[in-house]
């Protein structure tokens, strides 16, 4: 169960704290998980404190560092720029994923979202757009993936052959 960290990126929340969803949404998916959120931060669309709470979650313990917002097209939307410069390697799969599932929602304007995730060392970096439904939709597709990704990154080897049960309902053999 992984050590998470939640940097929520907006001007708006920024100045008024108290009309964050986000945050305490997370941190109930993540208890109902098992999972643990270690750090949170309300960050304006600077880059200066943007990076600063990425980097201070990280060194919180965070393993799986959430930033929503700033992944549209509006030149104000810098979260996934600055996260994308930071990255040893991009995994495109979680943002085409992201994508796919909003679509399937309905919400089209997911075509024009940036999210994504990535590697930072042995550590899991991911950008969600900012409306509490993106960042719950991407923790959970996170929640899915993230223990695995997380073991892959400090090197373990593929443990082939075991059987999950996805949020689809299927039991599948990878």
């Amino acid at each position: 169960m992984a050590r998470w960290g939640l940097v929520v990126t907006s001007d708006r929340v920024k100045e008024h704290p108290e009309q964050d969803e986000t945050t305490p949404m997370l941190r109930r998916l993540l208890g109902e998980h098992g999972h643990e959120l270690v750090y949170t931060a309300i960050a304006g669309n600077d880059p200066v404190e943007i990076l600063y709470h990425i980097a201070a979650a990280l060194r919180e313990g965070a393993e799986i560092v959430l930033v929503t917002g700033g992944t549209g097209p509006n030149p104000r939307d810098i979260s996934a720029d600055l996260v994308s410069r930071i990255c040893d390697r991009v995994l495109p799969g979680v943002g085409e994923e992201f994508r796919r599932r909003s679509l399937e929602e309905g919400v089209a304007n997911a075509v024009l979202s940036r999210a994504l995730a990535c590697s930072f060392r042995d550590r899991l970096l991911a950008v969600s757009p900012g409306s509490p439904g993106a960042a719950r939709l991407m923790a959970e597709l996170l929640l899915e993936v993230g223990d695995h990704a997380i073991h892959q990154l400090r090197g373990h080897r593929h443990e082939h052959h075991k059987h999950y049960t996805h949020n689809h309902g299927r039991t599948c053999r990878h």
